[in-house]
């Protein structure tokens, strides 16, 4: 998911909740 930000910074705005989410995952 990290690699696709990068290569999409506007998909990653979208998706900010998302990587949230993830991130507490780990």
């Amino acid at each position: 998911m990290l690699m696709e930000l990068h290569m999409n910074p506007f998909k990653g705005r979208h998706f900010q909740r998302d990587i949230i989410l993830w991130a507490v995952r780990w």
